[in-house]
């Protein structure tokens, strides 16, 4: 009898282990999948945060950079108000003529016979009578004058800003000037006859305009 008793206190003893091992198992359980969905739901706003925190430090540093390039615009016309009229404008250079080269011709660069490249050279002018390195674009045509079908105009180039314009300054030991090249391969076919390049430069600073042409006889 007495044996009876302890084994129906075993079993229990034995049922009341597993249920609170069961209990234990399903609590673990859950306490893991709210860390995992804390987990997963905390990371992707954590690192929109982090990305949202770095791009506002951009637009800080941008603010910056603009706020000083305003201001270094602003200074600069402070100082150009001040200026007298005859400084202004037009007056801090004066450019009063555009001269083509005496050298300006057709080159044959590889020595093969042929003349491949037009050479122009290209003088603005000072009213001190200097050559200056002046801001400005530059068109250049090439034409036939004796060609009265519509065809008299051989070639006419993309025009030349002034970006490009400044990396073609050309000093010797004699003299300083704008130095273009152009390829003529395709577009004169007999040297026999004069040519005519005509130039048109454009000062950026006074918004001048002047035009120019030159015989290159054969």
């Amino acid at each position: 009898m007495d044996t009876d008793i302890e084994l129906s206190e075993a079993r229990c003893h034995m049922s009341s282990f597993r249920f609170f091992c069961t209990l234990s198992f399903v609590l673990c359980f859950l306490l893991f999948f709210a860390g995992c969905e804390d987990t997963y739901t905390e990371s992707p706003l954590q690192e929109q945060i982090d990305t949202l925190t770095i791009q506002q430090k951009q637009l800080e540093s941008q603010i910056e950079l603009f706020k000083a390039e305003n201001e270094q615009l602003q200074k600069q016309i402070h100082t150009l108000s001040g200026l007298p009229e005859q400084l202004k404008g037009e007056n801090i250079y004066s450019i009063q003529n555009v001269e083509i080269g005496r050298y300006t011709g057709f080159f044959d660069k590889d020595k093969d016979g042929t003349k491949e490249k037009l050479i122009v050279y290209i003088e603005p002018i000072d009213e001190q009578g200097d050559v200056i390195k002046a801001a400005a674009e530059v068109e250049v045509e090439l034409w036939d004058l004796s060609k009265t079908d519509g065809n008299a105009l051989l070639a006419k180039w993309p025009v030349v800003k002034p970006d490009e314009l400044k990396n073609l300054w050309f000093a010797s030991l004699v003299k300083v000037n704008y130095r273009l090249t152009f390829d003529i391969t395709d577009k004169v076919t007999s040297f026999d006859e004069p040519l005519t390049v005509k130039v048109t430069f454009t000062d950026y600073l006074s918004g001048k305009v002047f035009k120019k042409q030159k015989v290159i006889n054969p």
